[in-house]
């Protein structure tokens, strides 16, 4: 089985590191190439020994404006045509879109192959939102959604659509606390105080992830006495113009508020970092403030380390944990619940306790193997109903 897999962009985020694991672990039957602009994809799948071909990429909203949208067809039409031309050449069996641009390329592209497109995010409510998953969904012939939450997004759109729910994997090798010296990460954060709580979040920086709310967690924290630091790790991973936010402004208003609150020196702001499972075995709270999550890679990566995780209620958190068993699920957009459900980690044997049940939970529910057994059951699956 030939599988031609595309990305529409060359920036590496939770999707693409997602891809890039299953690629890397399919078994000898499936013969994989990506489609993916050059870049920092193309680089990191090379070095994995994965065969890559170059295509346009869009970094286009799916939100109507009069000069970004026009700029954004023409992307994906080019993207079309390079999609087109590496399938035909790779003489695919299947192509898989792992994005929602890049399942509109593919649609574009009138591929007549079996096409399974990915949907990894859930779109605001709208008109165009709803046309677009209902053009990616005409284009596949299957939809996988990364949890139950975003498949319902798609089904609301589409109800006619073929979906499979795969959620996404943690390579348990990689994020294995038995091979993290917890003391020696931590004392590489000089700056965080040594008895400190320390809490994380990891994910780009951008209004829906909720860095703002952890801010405002965090102050409501120091003002009941605790001490607790907080570490940003990420960055502006989408700051053109045409990306649904102003990125860039964010950060902007986040580095104000902390000024604001005087929290300088307790809060970290990390960047980009090879080195995230040290930080995050470092970490005491893992934190997911999203408005709304599509699945949540960051839950499983910290439960993977016996890292307990306070995680939005709206979206993925509330298919991987149960509240009060491996973390605390909390509605977004309210600080002081926040503070309160992290306040009730800080006792150490309650978090020792959290962490054993999340690493369980991620050894039964979210493997690696399973994601990629899974995966290439939708494969057969999809060329099946294709006929």
């Amino acid at each position: 089985m030939k599988v031609l897999y595309v990305n529409h962009t060359a920036e590496v985020s939770g999707a693409e590191r997602s891809l890039l694991e299953l690629i890397s672990a399919l078994p000898r039957r499936v013969r994989p190439r990506l489609a993916t602009p050059d870049g920092d994809l193309a680089e990191r799948a090379q070095q994995l020994s994965i065969p890559t071909v170059p295509i346009s990429g869009t970094a286009g909203s799916l939100r109507l404006h009069p000069l970004h949208t026009p700029v954004a067809l023409g992307e994906m039409a080019a993207a079309a045509v390079g999609v087109r031309r590496a399938s035909r050449e790779f003489d695919a069996t299947l192509v898989h879109a792992n994005s929602i641009r890049a399942g509109l390329a593919l649609g574009l592209s009138r591929s007549q192959v079996t096409t399974v497109v990915h949907v990894r995010d859930c779109l605001p409510p709208g008109r165009l939102s709803n046309a677009t998953l209902r053009l990616v969904s005409a284009a596949a012939t299957t939809v996988v959604a990364n949890s139950e939450y975003t498949a319902e997004s798609v089904r609301r759109a589409a109800p006619r659509a073929r979906i499979e729910v795969v959620h996404n994997p943690v390579d348990l090798e990689r994020w294995d606390p038995a091979r993290i010296d917890r003391v020696h990460a931590r004392a590489k954060l000089t700056e965080v105080r040594n008895r400190a709580l320390l809490l994380g979040v990891v994910a780009q920086l951008t209004p829906w992830k909720g860095q703002d709310i952890a801010i405002e967690a965090l102050h409501l924290l120091r003002k009941q006495g605790i001490d607790a630091h907080l570490v940003l790790i990420g960055s502006v991973k989408f700051g053109a113009g045409s990306t649904r936010f102003d990125n860039r402004a964010y950060v902007e208003r986040l580095e104000a508020r902390v000024r604001e609150l005087r929290l300088q020196d307790r809060v970290s702001w990390l960047g980009e970092r090879n080195d995230v499972v040290e930080l995050v075995a470092a970490l005491d709270v893992l934190l997911l403030p999203s408005h709304e999550e599509p699945f949540g890679r960051a839950v499983i990566e910290a439960m993977a380390m016996e890292v307990p995780v306070v995680a939005t209620s709206v979206g993925g958190p509330a298919e991987i944990l149960t509240d009060g068993r491996e973390g605390y699920l909390v509605a977004p957009h309210n600080p002081a619940a926040w503070a309160e459900a992290i306040r009730l980690t800080g006792n150490p044997a309650a978090r020792r306790l959290m962490g054993r049940a999340g690493r369980l939970r991620v050894e039964e529910a979210f493997t690696l193997d399973r994601h990629v057994d899974s995966m290439v059951a939708v494969y057969d699956r999809a060329l099946s109903a294709a006929g």
